[in-house]
């Protein structure tokens, strides 16, 4: 039996640049009320690049949350109101440099179900053309190529921990079968 929370109250707890907190008390399956903390995010895209040599555009950059630098796919948050296609389009140019002749929508993801509602949109870019990155002041990226196998076997070996890259890559790899059969 599926039970859905009702919502008892609602607080917005912090609102903030990139994400707000929000503290909802619901009632539960047992008839008793709880407490949920649920971040609100705008949303983003994350894009599978992939050149015309097979190799996939990744991407290098210092994250503050871990505190390390981190490989990941291009990715980037929506402007208010943004359409997920055109903001594909305009994370590829400015993180990486790359235009593509054809961006494919491959699915949306949800990182964090249990106290996040982001939606992240995943596309396939191909027929890439290379021109100049367009960083905000604030971004340091370093851009790489990997083949598919290379990022399989980081996976497998724990080197490439990035949650939607993961959930891309194996996207991506789904839709290039299908049109390889």
């Amino acid at each position: 039996m599926i039970f859905e929370e009702k919502t008892l109250k609602s607080e917005m707890v912090y609102r903030g640049k990139v994400l707000n907190l929000r503290r909802d008390e619901v009632m539960t399956v047992s008839g008793k009320p709880s407490i949920r903390e649920i971040v609100e995010h705008g949303g983003g895209v994350a894009l599978v690049a992939v050149t015309d040599k097979g190799k996939v555009i990744m991407e290098r950059q210092f994250r503050k949350p871990l505190e390390r630098v981190v490989l990941e796919i291009p990715a980037g948050k929506l402007e208010n109101g943004e359409d997920p296609l055109s903001a594909a389009g305009r994370e590829l140019a400015e993180e990486t440099g790359y235009r593509a002749e054809k961006i494919e929508y491959l699915t949306k993801y949800y990182p964090s179900v249990g106290y996040c509602q982001e939606a992240l949109y995943m596309y396939l870019c191909t027929g890439l053309t290379k021109g100049q990155t367009d960083l905000d002041e604030d971004e340091a990226i370093d851009i790489y190529e990997y083949s598919f196998e290379e990022l399989y076997d980081m996976i497998d070996h724990g080197e490439l921990e990035d949650g939607k890259t993961m959930a891309a890559l194996l996207a991506a790899q789904i839709r290039l079968a299908k049109k390889e059969k």
